[in-house]
């Protein structure tokens, strides 16, 4: 299998996944405090939004990779 295969696999895998959760949620650490025995911590929950523009455009990309690549 070639690099470009498998890059075009992974961008129409990446182009559903986005597609399909609209976006990704993760948690940063964003304060530690240590005040004697007592440990205090902050923890923000982020979210990044996956445009349908990018999740549509990475899919065909990934497709036009495969047909060129089917081809040639």
């Amino acid at each position: 299998m070639s690099a470009l295969k498998i890059i075009g696999a992974l961008l129409i895998i990446a182009g559903t996944i986005g597609l399909a959760y609209g976006g990704i949620t993760y948690t940063k650490s964003t304060h530690d405090t240590k005040i004697g025995p007592l440990e205090l911590s902050i923890k923000d929950k982020e979210t990044v939004n996956v445009p349908v523009w990018a999740g549509v455009g990475a899919i065909v990309v990934g497709g036009g990779l495969l047909f060129v690549r089917s081809k040639a």
